[in-house]
Formats: C-alpha cells, sequence, structure tokens
C-alpha cells in the first residue's frame, strides 16, 4: 500500500456529526444548480456550481475522470438460496474473473456456481479476507458487459435508500455526462455535476479538460475500522493515464497553468502517477495510494469534490489537501446551511493549502 508519511491520526480525528437529512436522496436538476462551497484556507464562500468559470482561472486545466458506470449489482441463486453480489473489480479480463462482495457470503464455498440467468452463471474462484470473493463468469468479457446492462442494476451507494431498487432516473443521473470507459462500480461522484453548457461557459473562459481513467470500486464505500489510520489497508483501483495525457498535463504544468481535479479519484491517480519533482508518467496499472494530513502534494493545485462521510479516507484526503481544521470548519458551516452531502449531493471546490 502506497501512503504519506503522516502523524500518528486516529480515526476519531476525521469524526463529525452528520444528520440524517443532509444525505441526499436525490440529485438536483439541473446538474450544475447543485450548491458550492469554495474552500480558500479560512475562507469560506457560497456559490453553485454553474459560478464555476467565475471561480476558475483562465489557463486552468481541469482532470476528469472518465469512467463509466456498469450495472454492478446482481441477484441470482445457488441451489435454492437467493445470492446478491456486488462486483468490485475486474481481476483478470482475459479469465474473466472478478473480485466482488456476495450476501449472504459466509454460505459460499469455492467452487460454488451461481446462476443469474439460464445462460449467465459465475463460479466461486475463491474467497478473500473481509468478506471478498473471486467469481469467475461463464462468457466472454464483451458478452458479460451485455448481460449486465440487460440484468444487472445501478450500485447505488448504501446511504441512497431505494426500498424498490435502483430507477431509470439512476440509470442517468448515476452517471456523468462524459462518461467512456466502462468498469466502474461507484461513480465519480464530482463530475455529476458537469453539464455540456457548463463546459462551454468553461471554455469561453479558457479553461481546458483532459480525461484520465480510474475504475472506481466498492471499496470506496468500505468503513475504516482500524482506529490506528495508519493500520488501515487501503483498496486498490485500477486507472490509467496515457502517454498523451500525460503529456498534455505536463505542458500545463511547465506552462504555469494549474491543475484542478475533478474528484479525489482523479487526485488519487494524478498523485499516483507523479514523480519526486510533479512531473507525470505515463500510468497503467493499481493504485492503493492513501492520502492524509501531512501528505506533500505533488501533481494538483486544486480540487472539485463532494461532501464525504465522517471518518472516510475521503475526508482524509480533503483534510490533507485544504487542512484538517479548515473542512471541520467547511463541513460545520455546509450543514448549518443546507448543503447536501455525499453521491447526489452539492460540492466543493478546494484550494491547496500552502
Amino acid at each position: 500500500m502506497e501512503h504519506s508519511s503522516f502523524p500518528d491520526w486516529h480515526l476519531a480525528d476525521f469524526d463529525f456529526h452528520l444528520p440524517e437529512e443532509s444525505i441526499a436522496a436525490q440529485p438536483v436538476t439541473p446538474r450544475d444548480a447543485s450548491k458550492l462551497l469554495h474552500v480558500c484556507g479560512v475562507t469560506l464562500s457560497d456559490y453553485h456550481v454553474f459560478d464555476l468559470p467565475s471561480l476558475l482561472r483562465e489557463g486552468d486545466l481541469l482532470v476528469l475522470n472518465d469512467t463509466r458506470v456498469i450495472p454492478a449489482r446482481l441477484w441470482g441463486r445457488r441451489k435454492s438460496v437467493k445470492v446478491e453480489v456486488l462486483l468490485n473489480k475486474e481481476e483478470c479480463a482475459l479469465s474473466g474473473v472478478w473480485s466482488a462482495l456476495a450476501r449472504p457470503g459466509k454460505r459460499l464455498k469455492i467452487g460454488d456456481e451461481i446462476v443469474f440467468e439460464d445462460n449467465f452463471t459465475a463460479t466461486i474462484a475463491d474467497k478473500r479476507e473481509g468478506g471478498e470473493i473471486l467469481i469467475r463468469f461463464n462468457v466472454s468479457r464483451e458478452s458479460l458487459f451485455v448481460l449486465l446492462h440487460q440484468h444487472g442494476h445501478v450500485p447505488l451507494p448504501p446511504y441512497i435508500k431505494r426500498p424498490q431498487g435502483d430507477t431509470p432516473e439512476d440509470r442517468t443521473r448515476y452517471q456523468t455526462v462524459y462518461a467512456q470507459r466502462e468498469g466502474a462500480v461507484a461513480a465519480p461522484t464530482a463530475g455529476l455535476h458537469f453539464t455540456p453548457e457548463l463546459f462551454s461557459a468553461l471554455e469561453a473562459k479558457g479553461i481546458t479538460r483532459q480525461p484520465i481513467t480510474l475504475h472506481v470500486g466498492a471499496g470506496t464505500f468500505l468503513p475504516v475500522k482500524a482506529e490506528r489510520v495508519a493500520d488501515h489497508v487501503m483498496h486498490a483501483e485500477w486507472g490509467e493515464i496515457t502517454p498523451d495525457a500525460a503529456a498534455t498535463i505536463n505542458k500545463a504544468k511547465k506552462e504555469g497553468r494549474r491543475i484542478v481535479a475533478v474528484g479525489t479519484t482523479s487526485l488519487r491517480l494524478l498523485e499516483s502517477a507523479a514523480d519526486e519533482e510533479g512531473t507525470i508518467q505515463p500510468f497503467c496499472g493499481d493504485t492503493s495510494i492513501f492520502i492524509t494530513p501531512g501528505y506533500r502534494f505533488r501533481a494538483v493545485d486544486a480540487m472539485l469534490t463532494n461532501f464525504h462521510l465522517p471518518k472516510s479516507t475521503l475526508f482524509m484526503l480533503v483534510a490533507a489537501l485544504a487542512g484538517l481544521d479548515n473542512m471541520r470548519a467547511a463541513y460545520a458551516h455546509a450543514i448549518d446551511n443546507n448543503y447536501r452531502f455525499y453521491s447526489y449531493g452539492d460540492a466543493c471546490l478546494l484550494e491547496k493549502s500552502s
């Protein structure tokens, strides 16, 4: 696991009270009408996402995650027992092996077959710690994605309550308008706020964008259980920064333009690919980078992100970028001013603390 050389943080350092009513169950329409909190040191300013062109600087480069969420939640049967499977990460494309979470998982044994449809099955290839399993599908990768779109469901986070399951609207709204590469089982939620009209306004201001890819895994929702933050084992996710993308980002940096990460996923991949001098190297593979306060950022200057869970690795990351005390104050301000939290919630624009 990659991580920063941080002080001896404890989980309680990243806790805060979040009222249930602050959690967004539905998205705002239009997408860019979400509220936006600008955090610049101790200064907090209230805006909306459609104000981004006036908040960003001419020449800024937005780096966005173009991953596409797949319908990764499946229901099948093992003999007569109903089984829910949540795909997590593609382990081997050639052999159709994915890591996954399953309920009920304890009763599953290596070699068991789960039947989703008559010609759509998977075999338990292995069982790992933490309830994770490896499953091998009986179809090709191409066929699997077709079948997922036919039989799978949107893998909404557990805090978005859908007793009757995902809705047709979720299929559209839990996806960025620029999503391209299928493979994520959770949305890069900061990107959910963008619209074609907002991109046009940003371009008119001289703000450019560059896509990279990180397939967000279900591990992003797993709670941190270790009391000492340093003992937490970070989940791995697959990402790619092509040579052309790296060259575009490095050119912007050499020209003195700011790199603004859209979301924690873009930021984590950029920092994984940056060398000691901050130059972005082409990257293709897994990253398990774990960023907490004390980390020295090498790639990014600012970030757009949503509001995250207490005691989560994502709240630790934003505290590392903007300062823990600043983020505590920002989140208290957001709660007091009825900002909406989590995936379908509002956003904040964070300037890197000096």
